[in-house]
């Protein structure tokens, strides 16, 4: 079964070669997905293309950029980039999140030069390198500056001057910022996610590993698409994930709009190994997450997608999330990391645990990146249209081909 949108009206007066992206994607997007294809090549490696995009989408929508266990106590902070925006996530004496600039007002300084400063740490007010201008963090004053040094001489108003602040809000643990001043609360597109994720309690886990790739050489969304399906499996992570979770096994959900859902039972051959091996593969939080209210389902893997840049997957007792930030028109940055429940369990030997984890974090992500790196050369060359269809297994693809038309015409 599939759903029906409305297709907003065709744009007026695009320039030539990105107009004929948008009306390919108009055409692709209204598709149903047993006849959905793949969107032409342009729209990965398009300037124009892309510029829209982040005008559109990422200048627009709730990104998800980090867990709020980062930034946590009063006086934590986490620098971060989005799209060549330099920022600064801090928590103020009362708990609350703020997402500031970190771009002084007086010359342009970056508050948090990476050359000198870590990418998190503590401090009680923000002081530029340069000059020593200073701003508060404290509650309804946070950005606001504070002192600057020998401006007694020059008509200068210090309240006035003030960090651009951006919404931010914490969504089940995780940091979602907003770059749009008009942003309204992203809860109510999220609801029915909630609603699928609520057995899990994942506002509480905690990370224990994170790695990051920058500029890989490929458009954001093959990324992403790569990450919203199992169907890859088979191929890719053929001697990884497969035989753990065969993507033949993935059912996937009819979702529309943000997000999306999908779940994976473990391979009987997965099952009985760890049974052999004395640690049974539970099911409980697999059959809460996966929507079914009894904790009856298989053990397995969920995965849930929030469109533009987030994938959550979760198997009993760890979940692995990954958000892609576009650098440019043909390169972004991925970061995964692993969390798991606040009461797991600690590995007596857990250096040794935490570096096979690392091992197998960057296993699956090099495989994926062999992948992700190919699509791009073989969208890069110019090539005939594509021939194919979508697999049942791709309907998150489908999906975020009409999330796009909503977002883009």
């Amino acid at each position: 079964m599939t759903t029906q949108q409305n297709t907003p009206p065709a744009p007026s007066s695009e320039p030539g070669a990105l107009s004929t992206i948008l009306a390919e994607l108009r055409r692709v997007a209204a598709l149903p997905l047993e006849r959905g294809e793949t969107l032409p090549p342009a729209a990965y490696t398009s300037p124009e293309m892309y510029t829209r995009e982040t005008e559109r989408i990422f200048g627009r929508e709730w990104l998800c950029v980090a867990r709020a266990e980062e930034i946590p106590e009063p006086g934590s902070y986490l620098r971060l980039d989005v799209l060549g925006v330099p920022l600064v996530i801090t928590r103020d004496e009362e708990g609350e999140l703020h997402a500031l600039s970190r771009v002084c007002r007086h010359r342009f300084m970056d508050l948090l030069p990476p050359e000198t400063t870590p990418e998190q740490g503590s401090l009680k007010r923000l002081t530029c390198p340069y000059h020593t201008w200073t701003y508060r963090l404290n509650g309804q004053y946070a950005g606001r500056l504070a002192g600057a040094p020998l401006m007694r001489h020059v008509e200068f108003d210090n309240a006035s001057c003030r960090l651009p602040a951006h919404c931010v809000e914490v969504w089940n643990g995780f940091v979602l910022l907003n770059l749009d001043p008009d942003a309204t609360s992203p809860a109510p597109e999220l609801a029915g996610l909630d609603r699928v994720l609520r057995g899990h309690g994942l506002e509480d886990w905690v990370s224990v590993e994170t790695r990051t790739w920058r500029d890989i050489p490929a458009n954001w969304k093959v990324a992403v698409e790569n990450g919203s399906e199992n169907y890859h499996h088979m191929g890719t992570h053929a001697a990884t994930l497969e035989p753990v979770v065969p993507g033949r096994d993935t059912r996937v959900d009819e979702c529309d709009g943000r997000w999306f859902t999908m779940f994976t039972p473990y391979s009987a051959e997965a099952m009985a190994a760890a049974a052999s091996e004395g640690t049974p593969l539970r099911d409980g939080r697999a059959g809460a997450a996966n929507g079914s209210g009894d904790g009856q389902a298989p053990p397995g893997m969920l995965i849930a997608g929030i469109f533009p840049q987030f994938v959550l997957a979760v198997v009993p007792d760890s979940a692995v999330w990954i958000r892609w930030m576009p650098t440019g028109p043909t390169t972004h940055d991925t970061r995964i990391t692993v969390m798991v429940p606040p009461d797991a369990p600690r590995p007596p030997d857990s250096d040794a645990h935490l570096a096979r984890l690392r091992e197998q974090i960057t296993l699956i992500q090099e495989e994926d990146l062999v992948a992700i790196r190919g699509v791009q050369r073989g969208l890069a060359s110019d090539p005939a249209p594509s021939g194919g269809r979508f697999s049942h297994l791709e309907r998150p693809l489908w999906q975020f081909q009409r999330y796009l038309a909503e977002r883009l015409l």
